[in-house]
């Protein structure tokens, strides 16, 4: 009589006994443990087709969308000019930025000198006859009334209104302003005339590239789970969720690389390895964090106690207000936006909130005639302040562990809401341009704003043999930060 062998399969497993009624794991079609997934198993798992979105909306874009425009530009280069401010200061500075009281500090006169940073074309613009005023650079709190009785390219002797020389003033830097002029009868008109000028600045666009790749057998493949994605794709086929996230972290990757984007200097790393010629055709771009720290105003350690306004116990709402004082000296834009992480956000949420002093306790319920039945609220969507007004959200990209959530010295930024007039060197005429705005390249012949081809042999593209297909992502932009001084950007160093 013949028998099963040891090495038959049927034979070992379709007798193995069963002596009590046991649910094993040997028994269950096991999907993550790499050894017995088949389908021999007599009982069929309960299947959920659906992923588990735990991460919620997972793109970080929409930040440009709110705050700017898109525009197109067919150059290699982005070039706005800027005004310059309407009167003539001078501030003391480190270096060549030194305004400095020197030499004869009597009556016959005071000798003040220009440093080669406050000069144009190797002059000051200060004229024989305008009346100024000159303080301590120090505490700003000592101020003189003076004449300006002579000039050179470089100097200027100035004498006071109220007393015999500026000793009252320590021999050394100072700060100045003209507030007009004066003449005797009969007197000569006003030597030299002032000439408008105005600052440029420039940027260039990056190319910004991506793809995705299937084989034609996985593209044919159909898979248990269930595609879900953001954009709305769906099916079972996996490949439509892979090319889909490409999709959507390359459309992220349009907005991170404007804001996170750098030039690269001549000497740096990325230049010298491509062998990179100035000009033009540096690498990078100027990102908008790069352009507010070039250019604009960035506030350390706010609600900190140790604000960049000044050291020592500072409260939330100090420190605000040192930033609302240097708005003053800026372009005073009367609404402004604020994007911020999580924790500075909480911190203007309690600043604001601190100021209500209703309610029972202190607090205040609900938004609505204060009622005690209400929810209590402590978030603040808006407010104003002094002549501001400010409209506060929270920015995704600062929070993502995946983004800037992973470092922290960047915790929001605040942007002026509407529109500057710059002169347009293309079209030779004073255009209105949202402070932010990005422009790509395009023309009749191609739009480089966002391109996205299929290329191989699959997928309804016959362009090559490859048995695979190819979808390719291309974007060549840049961002154009105009008046940066309008712009606060928060740090935590």
């Amino acid at each position: 009589m013949g028998q099963f062998g040891t090495n038959d399969p049927l034979g070992v497993f379709s007798l193995k006994p069963m002596p009590t009624k046991s649910a094993l794991a040997e028994n269950y079609l096991d999907f993550t443990s790499g050894a017995g997934n088949d389908f021999a198993q007599q009982y069929l798992p309960e299947l959920y087709e659906m992923e588990v979105e735990r991460y919620g909306n997972r793109t970080l874009s929409g930040f440009l969308r709110m705050v700017g425009a898109e525009m197109p530009m067919t150059s290699d280069q982005v070039v706005w000019s800027e005004q310059n401010r309407l009167h003539i200061g001078y501030e003391a500075g480190a270096g060549n930025l030194t305004v400095t009281l020197s030499g004869n500090n009597t009556a016959a006169g005071s000798t003040i000198e220009f440093g080669a940073g406050h000069l144009e074309g190797g002059k000051h613009s200060i004229r024989i006859g305008n009346t100024i005023v000159v303080a301590d650079a120090a505490t700003g709190l000592i101020t003189l009334k003076c004449y300006v009785s002579a000039v050179t390219d470089t100097t200027i002797t100035v004498l006071s209104y109220t007393t015999a020389d500026l000793s009252t003033i320590a021999n050394g830097q100072v700060n100045l302003f003209v507030y007009g002029s004066e003449f005797a009868k009969g007197q000569t008109g006003m030597q030299g005339s002032l000439e408008a000028s105005f600052t440029q600045f420039n940027n260039k666009p990056i190319i910004i590239k991506d793809t995705y790749q299937v084989s034609g057998s996985d593209a044919a493949q159909i898979g248990w789970v269930e595609v879900a994605a953001e954009d709305g794709t769906n099916g079972y086929l996996w490949y439509l969720k892979s090319e889909g996230e490409t999709r959507l972290r390359f459309q992220d990757y349009l907005e991170m690389a404007v804001v996170e984007g750098e030039l690269a200097t001549a000497t740096s790393g990325v230049a010298t390895q491509e062998g990179l010629a100035t000009g033009i055709d540096t690498a990078g771009t100027e990102g908008l964090f790069a352009a507010i720290t070039a250019r604009g105003n960035v506030y350390q350690n706010y609600a900190s106690g140790t604000g960049t306004g000044g050291a020592g116990t500072r409260s939330a709402l100090g420190d605000f207000d040192t930033i609302l004082q240097n708005l003053d000296k800026q372009g005073a834009i009367e609404e402004n936006m604020l994007f911020l992480d999580r924790a500075t956000s909480l911190d203007f949420d309690d600043m604001l909130a601190a100021q209500n002093s209703y309610g029972a306790g202190g607090t205040s319920y609900g938004v609505f005639e204060n009622s005690e039945e209400m929810a209590l609220n402590l978030g603040f969507d808006g407010f104003r302040r002094g002549s501001y007004d400010f409209y506060k959200t929270d920015w995704k990209y600062l929070n993502d562990a995946t983004t800037r959530g992973l470092v922290d010295n960047i915790e929001g930024v605040l942007v002026p809401a509407g529109t500057s007039t710059v002169y347009d060197q293309m079209l030779g005429t004073n255009i209105r341009r949202p402070f932010l705005h990005v422009r790509y390249r395009a023309s009749e012949a191609d739009d480089r704003r966002m391109k996205s081809w299929i290329t191989g042999s699959v997928g309804g593209a016959y362009t090559s043999d490859l048995d695979a297909m190819t979808v390719n992502f291309l974007s060549e932009r840049c961002l154009v930060t105009q008046a940066a001084n309008n712009f606060v950007l928060f740090t935590a160093a």
